[in-house]
């Protein structure tokens, strides 16, 4: 699949703007369509460079006790399109894991509970935000540190409701090690719109969209995030 095209047209998108006004996206999460949480992320522009700040978390009960808790905590900066540093944390019941990265000369290094790792000089996180991941073949897993091979496929034109209004959209299945992630952009301008992923014993997660950022915010934040 030549993904090349796309590119070429998400750079005609985004004028090289700095000093922009963050651009936030708000999810609610649903699991078989009980809210179980929520995720955040914020996109700052700082000149050349991007910085995203995200936070998630889920609390799943069952019988009034809270049978999975996960919180997770992420800092990355972006240059050019691709990852210069992150800080990420994890809760997953309990369970706390640390991922750190930074680029450092011509390889991107990653440290992880395994060790640390030296992977290539350009790396891209699951950052469903930034619409050139859709090109990608690989994308790093911030919550465990590993580089995993993704494959993407465009399935068809669909639409999103956000505040009673229908967005035009664009569906992607983004397939993974932990399996097929679905991903809604808005046609006109690749803004992310909502997720969806299947889980564990037949259930589905989906984010449904509080808030994402307006198209003109949305250009100024992401500018020179693309190669």
């Amino acid at each position: 699949m030549n993904r090349r095209p796309l590119i070429v047209a998400l750079l005609t998108l985004l004028p090289a703007l700095a000093g922009a006004e963050p651009a936030e996206w708000r999810f609610e999460v649903l699991l078989n369509d009980k809210p179980i949480g929520y995720h955040r992320f914020t996109l700052q522009s700082e000149g050349a460079e991007q910085v995203l700040e995200t936070v998630a978390s889920f609390h799943v009960k069952f019988l009034f006790i809270t049978a999975f808790r996960y919180r997770h905590e992420n800092v990355e900066t972006w240059q050019n399109g691709c990852l210069t540093s992150l800080d990420a944390r994890t809760d997953r019941n309990g369970k706390r894991l640390a991922v750190r990265g930074l680029l450092d000369d011509d390889a991107f290094s990653v440290t992880h509970s395994r060790g640390r790792e030296t992977l290539d000089e350009c790396v891209q996180s699951f950052a469903y935000w930034n619409p050139s991941i859709l090109a990608a073949d690989r994308l790093l897993n911030t919550q465990t540190g590993k580089y995993e091979a993704v494959e993407v496929v465009r399935e068809d034109s669909d639409s999103v409701t956000l505040g009673g209004k229908t967005i035009d959209a664009e569906r992607y299945r983004l397939s993974a090690e932990g399996g097929d992630i679905t991903l809604w952009y808005a046609r006109d301008d690749h803004r992310w719109l909502k997720l969806e992923a299947p889980v564990k014993g037949g259930r589905r997660i989906r984010y449904q969209p509080l808030d994402v950022p307006e198209a003109g915010s949305y250009a100024e934040a992401v500018a020179g995030t693309y190669p």
